[in-house]
């Protein structure tokens, strides 16, 4: 005799972007059983009038659920803080975050009731299995390479389940991460080390790479601060249990040591000293435009982009590592234990 389905909600963070309506409506159209609940989580920024609620975001797009949407605003916080603000709604034993951009397969409620059904007592949180779709015809950019990475991520919030009753045990997403990035990781981490387990699941979500300018790499830099705060928080050795890509800030860091020491020297009035330091740095910085450019597309526009942000990366990620270890110095491990 089968069970029935473990009853969960589904909690979309959202700042209002057009996807969100291709999101619900693949929610709305696939086929199992339906979430108790559908919390969208409005993320713009500002107050609103006490009482009111938005009647810009898309809900027809959930057709015969929308009778079980609700909406909730969380005041341009960031997506750690709109999931929160989502779990806060929820009475489900299970919550299923995903984001906005994203489209479940046709039978991805099948699937994830299946997930649930064999997710073992002590496991608190099943992920699902992200597919970006590149293009067929060229080879993919920076930033189309930048989100593939999704697809072996661990942990990605852009599909993942969570027994609501683990998330609470660990007070929900550490809402010092204002940006998408590594608070997935960060949860995952604590719901591990509070005793329970997380598997791969069998649901299939696509994650389309969404549009960004040519200087989104720039803005991405940011996230070195969130690396500061994870250290912090879990340690050095928070990469390896992640299976994290350590990334190149460390020669990031060195090629931004050169071309300051260079800069220095220079101004020094030394400038027979100051050549092997830039001559470093710009070894390193066309080292790093190599890297990028070589399984690019080779567009004109694409090669000037790597090779201009190739330049800035580098100091921009140092910077933010430092801002990052300068705003976080004060933060202990999660769990009060030494970092």
């Amino acid at each position: 005799m089968s069970h029935p389905p473990d009853p969960y909600a589904v909690v979309v963070p959202t700042v209002g972007r057009p996807c969100l309506a291709d999101c619900l409506a693949a929610l709305a159209a696939s086929e199992g059983p339906a979430p108790h609940r559908v919390v969208v989580v409005d993320d713009r920024p500002g107050e609103p009038p006490r009482g009111t609620l938005p009647r810009d975001l898309p809900l027809e797009a959930l057709g015969a659920l929308a009778d079980r949407a609700v909406v909730v605003r969380s005041g341009g916080r960031g997506p750690a803080a709109a999931r929160n603000t989502g779990l806060r709604e929820v009475e489900e034993p299970w919550t299923v975050f995903l984001d906005d951009d994203v489209r479940v397969a046709p039978t991805w409620r099948t699937a994830l009731a299946s997930d649930l059904a064999e997710a073992s007592p002590r496991t608190g949180g099943v992920q699902g299995v992200l597919r970006v779709p590149l293009p067929a015809d060229r080879r993919p950019t920076d930033w189309e390479r930048n989100t593939a990475g999704l697809e072996r991520a661990l942990w990605a919030t852009a599909d993942m389940a969570y027994r609501t009753e683990a998330l609470r045990a660990v007070g929900g997403f550490d809402e010092r991460f204002r940006r998408a990035f590594r608070e997935d990781a960060d949860l995952a981490l604590r719901v591990i080390d509070a005793g329970w387990l997380i598997r791969r699941g069998t649901r299939r979500t696509e994650h389309p790479v969404r549009p960004a300018d040519r200087w989104v790499s720039l803005r991405l830099q940011r996230g070195n601060a969130d690396d500061a705060l994870m250290v912090r928080l879990h340690g050095p050795g928070w990469w390896a249990r992640a299976a994290a890509p350590r990334g190149r800030f460390r020669r990031h860091a060195a090629v931004t040591a050169a071309g300051a020491l260079g800069v220095l020297l220079a101004a020094a009035g030394r400038p027979r000293a100051a050549v092997p330091a830039v001559a470093a740095w710009l070894l390193g910085t066309a080292e790093f435009a190599r890297a990028r450019i070589a399984p690019g597309p080779h567009t004109r526009e694409e090669v000037v982009t790597m090779l201009v942000t190739s330049a800035a990366i580098p100091a921009l990620a140092t910077w933010h590592r430092l801002a990052g270890e300068l705003r976080h110095r004060s933060a202990g491990s999660w769990n009060g234990g030494a970092a």
